[in-house]
């Protein structure tokens, strides 16, 4: 009987060794079918506005990773990861270390939520690329992917169809992260006063909330190339928020490099202008035009935006291709605007780059901004990059100084 004991518990082991290692086998089949790449960022960030006496400093984080799994010769799985700040903008997870001038610690170190951005599947065949599920909207107006900054998302689906000489996109989520990006035009659900009665809080509310939190978005594009001219134009409606098109063309020749975009943003109604504080103005554009030349160890680089006098609305992430930016400078949203943007940059040593950049801005009749900072960029290899930026950030209003601040910055960030 003991014998007998024995030698089933011997099988039971060497059955469940067996089951382990057929199982094992698959698993590890499927691992070196992933693709793996992402990305790892710290910032240390320093601001100080003498005029205001105001201080500010954090620490930014933002980790990413994403995995790619081809499922068989059609269907590729995606899945990205991150660290970041809510669970609506995707941006870094900033933790300040001081704020207005106190010495106190205003944030402790916190350790950064982790979430998922992207679960999706993309389905290739010789007609069409489709991409079905929770991925980043890749649109001239939002970011999908930014190691560094923010990302835009939604669920539904992407396709991509090649007809000759063009590509045509087209698209349609039934669900996005843009309430976050809302609020960044400059959401004022408080001051209902003076705008009518049937205006309420509860109406402009709602106007965000079901308008734009859940908004469906549909969208079709069209980009090709032309020689040494690659162009796109795009249509864009997010339901009962804003109607908007784009078209850009991008060169490079030679040396030089030369781009050229238009946009054109309408909100749908007076209530949802209210909503983003656009009060009796609903039409928004901006012309873009972009100047860059590269030669041997030196580069430079000129630009200028100008928005209509009615606003300048025209994208849903200030590093959009619909919009302008630069550090502590942006055109977003702002209306009446004229914004010139020119620096250059030389190569001291292998890897090592020095840059001065120059940013003007005048909006509104009587506002104006302007920066000036230098950047030294360090490359260690083609997977990790460090720079240091110092620079000044003046603002003007009515040709009075209300802001006058130093700032810094380090940044490290590695990708994989």
């Amino acid at each position: 009987m003991k014998n007998m004991i024995k030698m089933s518990l011997v099988a039971a082991v060497a059955v469940a060794g067996l089951s382990s290692t057929v199982a094992a086998k698959p698993l590890e089949e499927a691992i070196k079918n992933v693709d793996v790449s992402g990305s790892v960022l710290y910032r240390y960030n320093d601001y100080s506005d003498d005029k205001n006496g105001k201080t500010k400093t954090d620490n930014a984080y933002k980790i990413a990773v994403s995995l790619k799994s081809k499922v068989n010769d059609y269907v590729t799985a995606t899945v990205r990861v991150i660290t970041a700040d809510g669970l609506t903008n995707n941006g870094l997870t900033t933790l300040s270390t001081r704020n207005d001038g106190k010495a106190a610690t205003t944030d402790r170190d916190a350790n950064p939520s982790l979430h998922v951005s992207q679960a999706n599947f993309t389905v290739k065949t010789d007609v069409a690329t489709v991409i079905a599920g929770k991925q980043g909207l890749t649109t001239p107006w939002t970011v999908a992917i930014d190691s560094d900054s923010e990302e835009q998302t939604g669920t539904g689906v992407l396709a991509l169809i090649p007809a000759g000489p063009v590509t045509v996109a087209a698209a349609y989520f039934n669900q996005t992260n843009l309430g976050n990006a809302t609020s960044k035009m400059g959401v004022d659900l408080t001051a209902t006063a003076g705008f009518g009665a049937e205006y309420t809080e509860a109406a402009v509310q709602g106007v965000v909330d079901d308008a734009v939190n859940s908004a469906n978005i549909a969208t079709v594009g069209v980009l090709g190339t032309a020689g040494p001219v690659a162009f796109d134009a795009w249509y864009l409606n997010l339901s009962d928020v804003f109607d908007s098109y784009t078209i850009g063309a991008k060169a490079t020749v030679d040396m030089f490099t030369a781009e050229l975009r238009y946009a054109n943003l309408e909100l749908e109604d007076e209530v949802t202008a209210y909503a983003i504080g656009h009060e009796g103005n609903t039409d928004n554009s901006i012309v873009i035009a972009k100047l860059g030349a590269k030669m041997d160890a030196f580069s430079a680089y000129l630009q200028y935006g100008m928005t209509d006098k009615d606003g300048g609305l025209t994208a849903l992430d200030s590093d959009a291709k619909t919009t302008m930016t630069g550090w502590n400078t942006n055109i977003h949203d702002k209306a009446d605007a004229d914004y010139i943007r020119v620096g250059g940059g030389i190569n001291v040593m292998s890897g090592l780059n020095v840059s001065i950049n120059y940013a003007d801005l005048e909006y509104a009749g009587d506002m104006e901004e302007s920066e000036l900072y230098t950047q030294i960029t360090h490359k260690m290899g083609k997977n990790l990059v460090t720079y240091v930026r110092l620079g000044t950030y003046e603002v003007e209003e009515d040709g009075k100084d209300t802001v006058d601040a130093t700032a810094g910055r380090l940044q490290v960030e590695y990708k994989f």
